[in-house]
């Protein structure tokens, strides 16, 4: 068996530790001038759009793009670390992290001429959202059986069916959705799915926010109702669309967002037990901690490998699955460290306050961007087991 997965060893070079000092002194004028509250359970849309014009104006949105569709083609590296660092603050970069992570290099990979002189510089500059149309009520993240389907019309297509936990859909400008076009073959169940560029305006689509247990409503359900879309919307190749979505989800599943989403939860544990000598608490937080360091090594690897032109699809699967699960997993472990503190020596409420929170945001984190199961299936067959 011929196995060619690896994790290149990649160190992140002088400058962008100076990018990320930057960064950090970005993120503290923000907060000081009042534009978010790195504690808040979310962030109003407003707040959200104002910190995008922000970066923007910095030049960190589509830092890694080509100078013709006003990118800085600055490195994969330098991204990261801009990425790493809004993570870790709890920055709202909800209005342009998807389209600058992922969408914006589809789009000039397969879209258009006309597409990517519209749409690129609206994401540049903040002004589009845009969210990921792939799972079904029916079928989840199994993408082989999407049912929606775009047909064929005179001047374009016409979409029908619905996409489900798609994330931001409520606020977005434009989605990047995955149609059945043709029915798949014996011979290639990959066959028949086409990509397009979805106007989240355009009249036939319905968004309905889903409520999570934490109160935020950050998924939601989208219907399309005979929604029109012009041939030039198309994105790639007409019911060969499947390499395509591989290929954006290598950049959706590796970066430090899938085992930072709950660090917030670890930092007020820092905070509440801040001074200790008790050892048990010592080597719990160590343990933590060397393993948040292992998979972000292995995150930067990855990010090394799309700088180098590379599609570590397997890769990024592995940094997916075992980041969310240890995300996930994060609020128990910090909740059975902090049954050892002496509650009269530490100050544990505003601990209490965030646990709930992240313990009732922790169940999605396994199923955003592809469960696990299916996620295994791909590591499986990237080691040749299937």
């Amino acid at each position: 068996m011929n196995v060619a997965l690896r994790f290149d060893p990649v160190r992140l070079p002088d400058h962008c530790q100076d990018l990320r000092q930057e960064v950090r002194d970005f993120l503290r004028e923000q907060v000081v001038q009042g534009v978010y509250d790195p504690t808040a359970r979310s962030h109003g849309y407003e707040d959200i759009c104002r910190f995008a014009k922000a970066v923007s104006e910095r030049g960190w949105i589509g830092m890694a793009w080509p100078r013709e569709y006003g990118g800085q083609e600055r490195s994969f590296l330098e991204r990261y670390v801009v990425s790493e660092e809004m993570l870790v603050a709890r920055a709202p970069t909800r209005r342009y992290f998807v389209a600058d992570r992922q969408s914006g290099p589809t789009l000039i990979r397969y879209a258009s001429e006309p597409i990517k002189q519209r749409v690129l510089p609206q994401i540049i500059a903040g002004e589009a959202m845009f969210c990921i149309g792939m799972s079904e009520p029916n079928s989840g993240s199994d993408l082989f059986a999407a049912q929606a389907k775009a047909t064929k019309v005179d001047g374009g297509w016409r979409l029908n069916g619905a996409k489900i936990w798609t994330t931001g859909a409520q606020h977005a400008d434009y989605m990047i959705g995955l149609f059945r076009t043709s029915q798949p073959t014996r011979e290639n169940r990959r066959h028949g799915l086409t990509s397009f560029l979805v106007d989240m305006h355009a009249d036939g689509i319905k968004v309905s926010p889903i409520e999570m247990i934490n109160g935020v409503m950050e998924f939601n359900e989208v219907l399309f109702d005979d929604v029109f879309l012009p041939d030039e919307n198309v994105i790639g190749e007409i019911d060969g669309a499947w390499k395509q979505a591989t290929s954006e989800l290598a950049y959706e599943r590796s970066g430090p967002e899938r085992f930072l989403e709950t660090f917030g939860a670890m930092r007020a544990f820092l905070t509440a037990v801040e001074g200790t000598d008790d050892t048990r608490l010592q080597e719990g937080l160590g343990r933590l901690i060397a393993q948040l360091h292992t998979m972000r090594r292995m995150s930067v690897s990855v990010a090394g490998m799309l700088e180098a032109g590379r599609e570590p699809v397997t890769e990024a699967s592995i940094v997916k699955d075992l980041g969310t699960v240890w995300d996930q997993a994060l609020p128990k472990e910090l909740r059975t460290l902090i049954s050892l503190m002496d509650y009269d020596q530490y100050d544990v409420q505003a601990y209490r306050e965030r646990m709930d929170f992240y313990t009732r945001m922790a169940p999605k984190l396994t199923i955003q961007g592809g469960t696990t199961e299916i996620l295994r299936g791909i590591v499986a067959r990237g080691l040749g087991l299937r």
